[in-house]
């Protein structure tokens, strides 16, 4: 067995979306996830780490229904790709800012019940994870280096910046996601493309 064929999709994949390019910045919580910092000071994210937690994050949403779970990215670049992924597997989405007390105030006409959320990054994104906390439900991110991961139950390691990374990680997330909550067979039955997840 190849390197290649333990990993969600080919390296070389990751690699173009550039998933493993991170920041010139690095929180103390993502060095464990950093593989090397460039010459020109970005860090690199290390791509076997971004596959397993990729894997985590879809065996962790696949134990709840669509219904149950919360998408949200404030960050423009993740639109396409959060709707995609509500669109394919009926998974609640907020693409755009977070409108305060859906979580929490039982009382608003857009009012939902979540049992898991999902955040394209954690700092444009605080807000859902502040009422997420207060509710008690976990929250899973996706990290940057300098995210801090604060509040948060799962950590995803990746570019969470790039369209074309959000892109691939979505798609990526939208098939396994799909195929554990048997609503394909195999990836092959998955007739997405990774173009409809990222925006040129």
């Amino acid at each position: 067995m190849t390197k290649d064929e333990e990993f969600l999709v080919p390296t070389d994949q990751y690699l173009k979306a550039g998933i493993h390019i991170g920041t010139k910045f690095r929180t103390k919580y993502m060095e464990k996830f950093i593989y090397k910092t460039r010459t020109d000071g970005l860090s690199v994210l290390n791509v076997q780490k971004i596959d397993e937690r990729i894997r985590i994050l879809a065996n962790f949403l696949s134990q709840y229904a669509p219904e149950e779970i919360l998408v949200v990215s404030r960050r423009e670049n993740g639109w396409k790709a959060v709707k995609m992924l509500g669109k394919l597997t009926g998974i609640r989405v907020v693409a755009g800012r977070y409108p305060p007390g859906i979580l929490t105030n039982p009382n608003l006409d857009i009012f939902i019940e979540a049992k898991v959320i999902l955040v394209t990054d954690s700092w444009p994104d605080r807000n859902v994870v502040k009422d997420a906390q207060k509710i008690g439900i976990p929250v899973a991110a996706l990290c940057d280096t300098n995210n801090q991961s604060n509040f948060i139950d799962l950590v995803v390691p990746c570019n969470n910046k790039g369209k074309k990374s959000l892109g691939l990680l979505f798609y990526i997330l939208a098939r396994e996601y799909m195929i554990k909550r048997k609503m394909i067979k195999k990836a092959s039955d998955f007739k997405a493309k990774l173009e409809d997840f990222t925006e040129e």
